[in-house]
């Protein structure tokens, strides 16, 4: 089978590689649809702890396909079965799994990340996976593109629920990327009111504006675009951009009891952040993280997609076939466009 395969620092090929062989309650998934993360396009240009070119790995963790075989001893799902794969895998018997955080597992494993994912045609699922449920069937109403963008959509509502999106919140998004977008959608089905966008670039805000018409621009400045709408501060800032600087800012523009999401990482060597502490005192600011999402948080994105709630379609710009693997990251890498999507024909 075809296989996209990480080697190390700038090294990844597209490889020839046998399908793998399940056994007992194990499970080969039939790959149609892989999506191109933040992640991948960091272990491209990083490396990765322990892969090498004697130990390759096959990237991807935003995949969907169809079940081409299942071992014996599995139960509740058959060949031919449409399905899409929350990555994340816990120890299962930790606190955190028991709890239902399995992505919070400090032994965590994840699809193209500790173990091979969804780069290539086919993909193995072992038993533990399957038994906390990381497989979530679709209904034919979604797309195996759509489906990909499952385990970003879901990794967003996790941070929104953390943060308690309320009925009628004016919310600030910074970074208008495919998170970004997914912010916004996520934030307007919760009951946002309100929503003021903000990019560095202008192609990627006139995007948002045309995808979306009913969030409100942030031309330069924030302050200045509130009071011309009436608002001295927002409710909820989320910041879905690596960028220290949106993080320091982001506390000037709350209203009192606001809520700041601090949506994924920053760049190696500029995580330590000078917050102005006062603010967070004298507004009485909640300052929020979040990381990955729980199997649950998947499936109920699963059922919003299948709904038409969230028009992840909107967020697709590009598809390759897996040839043009080097186009795509490169694409991704340039942030080029919104999600780059690998298709596996049959």
């Amino acid at each position: 089978m075809k296989a996209i395969r990480l080697l190390g620092k700038d090294r990844i090929e597209l490889q020839d590689i046998p399908v793998p062989e399940i056994g007992e309650g194990e499970m080969l998934i039939r790959i149609r649809a892989a999506s191109i993360c933040g992640t991948d396009v960091r272990m491209f240009r990083n490396g990765y702890r322990n892969v090498s070119e004697a130990n390759p790995l096959t990237l991807g963790h935003e995949f969907a396909g169809y079940i081409a075989k299942t071992g014996t001893g599995v139960r509740g799902y058959t060949a031919g079965q449409r399905v899409a794969v929350a990555p994340n895998v816990g120890c299962g018997t930790c606190d955190l799994c028991v709890s239902g955080n399995t992505h919070l597992c400090e032994h965590y494993e994840a699809f193209g990340v500790t173990m091979d994912g969804g780069f290539a045609e086919y993909v193995k699922i072992p038993e533990r996976a399957i038994r906390q449920g990381n497989v979530a069937p679709l209904d034919e109403e979604i797309s195996y593109c759509e489906a990909a963008l499952l385990e970003p959509l879901s990794c967003v509502f996790n941070g929104q629920k953390l943060t308690g999106v309320q009925a009628g919140d004016d919310v600030l998004i910074i970074g208008l990327g495919p998170i970004g977008l997914m912010h916004i959608m996520t934030a307007k089905l919760l009951g946002a009111g309100r929503v003021f966008v903000k990019d560095l670039s202008k192609e990627r805000t006139e995007k948002a504006c045309k995808l979306i018409p009913e969030v409100i621009p942030v031309q330069e400045d924030v302050k200045k675009t509130l009071a011309a709408e009436g608002k001295q501060g927002v409710d909820l800032c989320i910041i879905a951009a690596p960028s220290p600087e949106a993080q320091v800012e982001s506390l000037e523009y709350m209203n009192m009891n606001g809520r700041v999401l601090f949506f994924g990482g920053l760049p190696a060597g500029r995580e330590t952040v000078p917050l102005n502490t006062n603010l967070i005192h004298y507004k009485q600011l909640h300052i929020q993280g979040c990381t990955r999402q729980s199997i649950s948080e998947y499936r109920t994105c699963q059922k919003l997609v299948n709904r038409k709630q969230i028009p992840l379609n909107l967020i697709m710009s590009d598809t390759y076939r897996p040839e043009e693997y080097r186009k795509a990251f490169d694409n991704a890498a340039a942030a080029r466009g919104l999600k780059h999507v690998f298709i596996f024909e049959e």
